[in-house]
C-alpha cells in the first residue's frame, strides 16, 4: 500500500465532451481556475490539455498553452504542471478508402507535438507510450516519435509521465529505459478502461503494476464510474492516482462533477485507506522533478 499518495487531477482532456457536462473548462481562464481549484482541494499535479475556446474541440495552439501556464504561475498555487504531448496522434480513415484520411484527423510530427513543451518547460509532461484503437477512433504514436520525443524531453530536464493504455506500451517504454531515453526514476501512469485498451480492474492494474521496475513511480486511474474504484485499487497496490474531468464527468449517478469535487473525492479515498495527501513540494521529492523555472 501507498501511505503517501499524490493525487493528479486532469482538468478537461481533448474529448467531445462539451455537450455531455454543463461546466467543463473550455477557455484558458476557466481551465488555469479549475486547475488551481483542483490544487487547493488536493490535487499535487494538473493535467493540462487546451481547447479552441470558440468551439470546445481539441486544440495543440502554443497560445492557449501559454497563457494557461502563465495564469498558473502567476497565481499562489505550487501545483506541478503536467502538460500533455500526445495531441497530434488522431488518425480517422476513410472506411471505403482506408489509405485516405478524413475529418477528425490531427497529425503531427514529434516536433511540432512536443512545442508547447520546448517553449514552457512543465515540470512533467505525458508520452503516449504506443498506438491504440481509442474507442472508435486510432491514436498513432510510433516507435520513432517516441524515441525522439523521449531523447528531447530528457535534454530539456522535463519528467516525461508515460502515459501506458495496455501491456505493449509498457513494454515499448521499458525498451526505451535499456536504451538510456529515460531516467532511472521513471514516472508511469496506467490509463484502464479506454476501449479498447487495458480494462479498468484489479487483475489488470496488478499485472501492469508487477511489470514496473522497482526504482518507478507510478499512478493508475479508472474511466467514467471506475475512476474512484480504481484510486481505492491504485493505493492499496503501492501507487498513486489521477481523477478529473478529463476522465470522468461525474460525482455520483446523474451528478456532474467539477475537478475540485473529484479531487476532494480521492482525497476522502485517500484519508479512509490511513494514507495521507502528499502536496507540491513533497511530490516534487517523491518524483525527482527538477522544480519550477
Amino acid at each position: 500500500m501507498n501511505n503517501e499518495v499524490i493525487i493528479t487531477c486532469a482538468v478537461t482532456g481533448s474529448g467531445d465532451t462539451v455537450d455531455k457536462h454543463p461546466n467543463i473548462p473550455v477557455t484558458p481562464e476557466q481551465i488555469a481556475n479549475s486547475a488551481i481549484a483542483a490544487a487547493n482541494a488536493g490535487a499535487a499535479v494538473a493535467h493540462i490539455h487546451v481547447r479552441e475556446p470558440s468551439t470546445g474541440g481539441f486544440s495543440r495552439e502554443l497560445k492557449y498553452y501559454r497563457e494557461v501556464v502563465e495564469r498558473i504561475r502567476a497565481s499562489d498555487s505550487d501545483v506541478i504542471i503536467n502538460l500533455t504531448a500526445g495531441m497530434g496522434g488522431d488518425l480517422v480513415l476513410d472506411p471505403e478508402q482506408p489509405s485516405r484520411a478524413i475529418e477528425g484527423t490531427d497529425m503531427a510530427n514529434a516536433e511540432q507535438r512536443l512545442a508547447h513543451i520546448e517553449a514552457l518547460l512543465p515540470e512533467i509532461c505525458t508520452l503516449d507510450c504506443g498506438s491504440l484503437n481509442f474507442g472508435d477512433s486510432l491514436y498513432v504514436s510510433t516507435p520513432a516519435m517516441l524515441r525522439q520525443m523521449a531523447a528531447r524531453v530528457k535534454e530539456l530536464g522535463v519528467k516525461p509521465e508515460l502515459e501506458i493504455f495496455d501491456t505493449g506500451n509498457l513494454a515499448f517504454a521499458l525498451q526505451m529505459m535499456k536504451e538510456g531515453l529515460l531516467d532511472q526514476r521513471p514516472l508511469f501512469q496506467l490509463c484502464l478502461g479506454i476501449p479498447w485498451g487495458a480494462p479498468a480492474d484489479t487483475a489488470t492494474m496488478k499485472l501492469m503494476a508487477d511489470m514496473l521496475p522497482a526504482a518507478a513511480n507510478w499512478a493508475g486511474f479508472g474511466i467514467s464510474r471506475m475512476q474512484m474504484p480504481m484510486v481505492a485499487q491504485a493505493i492499496l497496490l503501492g501507487g498513486n492516482v489521477r481523477v478529473g474531468l478529463e476522465d470522468n464527468l461525474f460525482l455520483d449517478k446523474g451528478v456532474f462533477a467539477s475537478n475540485e469535487q473529484l479531487v476532494a473525492r480521492a482525497v476522502s479515498i485517500v484519508e479512509a485507506l490511513g494514507a495521507k495527501v502528499a502536496g507540491p513540494a513533497r511530490a516534487r521529492e517523491i518524483l525527482a522533478l527538477r522544480g519550477q523555472q
